[in-house]
């Protein structure tokens, strides 16, 4: 019988703790880029809301209170079961202007500050709350 080179239990649980502690010292640095990227979801839907009540105006002459008006079905959130880190709503709705919102339902660092996010007529999503 030939004796075949393979790792021990111990070799391989040392290799698993090192790898564990670099994530711990990594984690930190990359909640940020963490939270930008989620913070993209709310970006686009809050385009999408835009190009929405923009087509509603062009009809009606008026922007809409309403997101099923504008056919805009918000996405399942985490907490419906689905992949959705913000709830959309629309603020104030005139004729010349409206303000719509995307508030974060889960807190992407863990500090307890809720990322809020606006869109506007002019179409340029704005960051209110910082996560």
């Amino acid at each position: 019988m030939k004796k075949l080179p393979a790792y021990n239990l111990q070799e391989i649980l040392v290799v698993l703790v090192i790898i564990g502690i670099l994530l711990l010292l990594a984690l930190p640095n990359l909640m940020p880029l963490i939270s930008k990227a989620k913070s993209t979801e709310a970006q686009l839907q809050l385009s999408h809301i835009y190009n929405s009540q923009t087509t509603y105006r062009y009809m009606y002459s008026k922007y809409s209170m309403d997101l099923s008006d504008i056919d805009f079905e918000a996405p399942k959130t985490v907490n419906n079961n689905g992949r959705s880190n913000y709830a959309y709503e629309i603020l104030s709705a005139t004729n010349n202007s409206f303000k719509a919102r995307a508030t974060a339902i889960t807190d992407f660092d863990g500090d307890g500050i809720f990322n809020v996010w606006e869109i506007d007529e002019n179409g340029a999503p704005k960051q209110i709350v910082k996560d």
